[in-house]
């Protein structure tokens, strides 16, 4: 598998992400950003080697005054020739052949090249959007194979909070690829295996409610896993405290003694223990930050009479999970039987999650999938030389780390980078990827730095595989979110919340027109739950997903800003005003009428919508939702200037109020497909 080619505007340095690989030269209409790239590339191919990186520097502009398009690569080119930018503006804009596309090409300050599109050539542009079931964005001509590893939760419990993120960016990175002509592999690599499964046979063995088990045995094997997870912990906390109280110790004893050299330094070492102390501090602070949570979970358990008699009856119950689950590996019929009457339910739970999110697999092969594997994949790395027995373990080492990757325990039990090199292996074999994506959370990026070094030196030398990570969802105090009495978020609660809270919001809309309510109770309770739904997805790919972002209900929920609501509203304004005017789309649509751009909301406007391909070519640049959520918002808003400012069916005669009616169809098309990329649905009435 070779790697594909890079389009020649792109840095030639790295590999060229997927967004490189759909242009649209030579069709209508066109992706601006690229042909303005590619115009300029020729023009700069006579005075510099390498134009890739200054064709990045041609963007939109960001002040409509200087135009539609900037481009600021004379400055860095005019520095590095020791010319005036001015004149090196000049000789680009010498080379260039813009008279079809744009109006005279203008140099401004120091060397800024101003562009600003033909209106006639503008106009035959967005007039091309009217039947263009695309809406200007070409499919890819060299399609790859991209696999996406997203989700993945704990089969075991239920889905959280912290599950959101992985799922939805998943999801839109999927949608896009494959609008853009890419072939994809959705795959949900379950956590169905493992110790979370020698947690629930132990507490089913001894802890079970049967008749609670009977009624809903999903909520009864959730609390067994929590009941064996804090009895675990407990015990856990009991044996480290004395350590973690002379760690302490020793940290204050540290501290005291560098404050002492601090009070006693000047100058330079003053400086430097400064520094020391603050680390110290930092460090103290941890330490007594991790005695504060094992004091609370050791009291937890001990006020509590029963809890603390279970406690003590199960003093080894941290062994005993660690051997029924290598019973169920090793394949005890007992084990088997009872994970495979967990399953289906467990499975169950997490589907109706997903079907309330509209999200869908192509494949969800668990950990289980691969456990047949894991041994080979052991033997063929120490056949090859890449693992070795170290301390009774074999470990994958390598030279750019300190620590080795840990593939077998001394005990013979498998881990997490066994099987993701098994599944490795496996999703090679059976796709022949050109990139594997990992939408995990970014506190596994030394896994993953590890795994792919590793893989590639094993089998696959030439994969592009890239780890695409991402924040915290915070609560107000700035922690990771949770509930007061301190559990984690379930999704379902969060998700019923959500519902719960867009109910009122379109209530109290609907009550508060001045005709009075318009929706009926079913239509009001459907348009709770596509809103409310959209709200927690467009909040999440909304931030920029390295971002850690504060859990606002309030704020997602909002009618202005950058909200999916917003963005719901803008498109049901359009419908309001299709039914207002008794208009028949399709009509419309058919009908000879053309867009004129006539007034300067209306061309802002058409700019935007042509604007949708750049987008996500961004969208994929780096793997970044937000870049399509801020494209939205940027079109909703140009949208309602263009609403406030052009009078649509109250216009000056027949040809304009056609042409303002196609703008709007566009507009709400635009939005429509931009928000089912992102796993959004619209309605017609808000």
């Amino acid at each position: 598998m070779g790697r594909r080619p890079a389009r020649r505007y792109f840095r030639s340095d790295r590999p060229a992400p997927l967004a490189c690989l759909h242009g649209t030269k030579d069709l209508f209409p066109m992706n601006i950003l690229a042909e303005l790239r590619q115009r300029f590339l020729e023009a700069l191919g006579p005075l510099v080697d390498d134009p890739d990186r200054l064709l990045q520097m041609i963007l939109p502009a960001q002040d409509p005054r200087f135009g539609d398009y900037q481009a600021n690569c004379a400055m860095p080119l005019g520095k590095e020739r020791g010319s005036s930018p001015r004149e090196v503006a000049g000789e680009i804009i010498e080379g260039l052949q813009m008279e079809d596309l744009c109006e005279p090409v203008e140099i401004a300050g120091p060397g800024f090249i101003n562009l600003r599109l033909r209106d006639d050539w503008l106009t035959d542009q967005v007039n091309q959007l009217i039947h263009d079931p695309r809406l200007g964005v070409e499919g890819t001509k060299q399609p790859t194979t991209v696999v996406i590893d997203y989700s993945s939760p704990n089969v075991a419990k239920p889905m959280h909070v912290g599950h959101i993120r992985s799922t939805v960016i998943g999801d839109t990175l999927a949608r896009t690829l494959r609008f853009l002509g890419h072939q994809v592999i959705a795959d949900n690599h379950l956590g169905d295996w493992g110790t979370q499964f020698g947690m629930i046979i132990y507490g089913y063995k001894h802890f079970v409610d049967a008749g609670q088990y009977e009624q809903d045995a999903v909520s009864e094997l959730s609390r067994l896993y929590r009941l064996v997870n804090d009895l675990i912990e407990y015990h856990q906390a009991v044996a480290d405290l004395p350590g973690r109280e002379e760690e302490i110790r020793e940290k204050e004893q540290r501290l005291l003694q560098h404050q002492q050299r601090a009070a006693e330094a000047a100058g330079d070492e003053q400086k430097k223990q400064a520094g020391q102390l603050r680390r110290l501090q930092a460090q103290l602070d941890d330490a007594r930050g991790t005695l504060a949570q094992q004091q609370k979970i050791i009291t937890a358990v001990s006020g509590d009479q029963a809890l603390a008699a279970t406690a003590a009856d199960h003093e080894g119950i941290r062994e005993a999970v660690l051997q029924e689950t290598a019973r169920l590996h090793e394949g005890d019929e007992e084990n088997q039987q009872l994970w495979e009457q967990f399953l289906p339910s467990c499975r169950a739970e997490i589907e109706k999650i997903y079907k309330r999110l509209d999200i869908q697999f192509d494949v969800e092969y668990g950990e289980s999938f691969y456990h047949s594997q894991l041994g080979q994949v052991v033997e063929d790395l120490l056949a090859n030389g890449m693992a070795e027995v170290s301390e009774d373990a074999v470990c994958v080492f390598s030279d750019k780390y300190d620590t080795p990757m840990i593939i077998r325990k001394k005990d013979g039990a498998f881990l997490y980078a066994t099987t993701d090199l098994a599944t490795i292996q496996y999703r090679v074999a059976t796709w022949q990827p050109d990139a594997l994506l990992y939408v995990v959370d970014h506190r596994q990026g030394e896994h993953f730095e590890k795994l792919f070094d590793a893989a590639r030196r094993w089998n696959c030398p030439d994969l592009d595989m890239r780890h695409i990570s991402f924040g915290t969802v915070l609560g107000d105090d700035g922690r990771p979110f949770k509930t007061r009495s301190g559990e984690v978020v379930d999704l379902e609660s969060l998700l019923d919340g959500a519902v719960a809270r867009a109910r009122e919001v379109v209530s109290e809309s609907d009550e508060s027109k001045p005709g009075g309510p318009e929706l009926a109770e079913e239509e009001r309770e459907h348009i709770a739950n596509v809103v409310g739904h959209a709200a927690i997805k467009y909040a999440d790919l909304a931030h920029n997903r390295t971002s850690d972002y504060v859990f606002s209900y309030d704020k997602m929920m909002a009618l202005e800003g950058n909200t999916a609501t917003y963005m719901q509203y803008s498109y049901a304004r359009v419908q309001s005003i299709f039914r207002r005017g008794e208009v028949d789309v399709d009509g419309l649509r058919s009908s000879f009428a053309s867009i004129l751009l006539q007034h300067p909301a209306e061309r802002h406007l058409a700019l935007g919508l042509l604007q949708f391909s750049e987008a996500l070519d961004q969208v994929l640049e780096d793997y970044r939702p937000n870049q399509l959520t801020t494209y939205l918002f940027d079109v909703a808003k140009r949208f309602s200037t263009f609403f406030q400012e052009c009078h649509v069916l109250r216009a000056d005669d027949e040809a304009v109020r056609q042409s303002r009616l196609l703008l709007c169809d566009v507009t709400a098309r635009v939005i429509r497909q931009g928000l089912e990329l992102l796993g959004i649905g619209v309605v017609d009435r808000m």
